[in-house]
């Protein structure tokens, strides 16, 4: 747990949150500055900084509890879901403002002003397939 970590302190019951589920390993609970109404945060208790630290099957966990939530918000009363955004940020170049893994459940509609800008690349096919091989040779899973 990192000494200041708002998430390590919601999870230890330090802090207040509204929460929709936890079991021994993983907290979901409204995000207090939504973008929209039902937007919802999914985390681990324990305190890894990056994705790529959680164990495997906490990472299993995890999304199937993300996947469980999102489905359910299609339905309920009072939210406007047309659409979702499942969002998981790591490092600060990439907006993580919690150095504690979550993924964000947004629900999303038509008009609702949230967007995200980017400016796309244009790689060719033949750096595409050189980068997928690149990568695919040090996927652990795949070898």
């Amino acid at each position: 747990m990192e000494k200041e970590c708002v998430f390590c302190k919601i999870s230890q019951k330090e802090l207040p949150a509204s929460i929709v589920f936890e079991n021994e390993r993983v907290m979901v609970i409204m995000d207090i500055q939504p973008i929209n109404e039902g937007h919802i945060l999914v985390m681990p208790k324990n305190c890894y900084q990056f994705l790529h630290q959680v164990p495997a099957e906490l990472s299993q966990e995890l999304f199937r509890v993300v996947t469980e939530v999102e489905k359910t918000l299609w339905h309920i009363e009072g939210i406007v879901c047309e659409g979702t955004n499942i969002l998981q940020n790591n490092g600060r170049c990439a907006w993580q403002e919690v150095n504690h893994v979550h993924f964000h459940i947004i629900p999303r509609f038509a008009g609702d002003n949230f967007k995200i800008k980017y400016q796309p690349k244009r790689p060719t096919r033949e750096a595409l397939n050189e980068l997928a091989d690149k990568i695919k040779s040090q996927i652990e899973f795949f070898k």
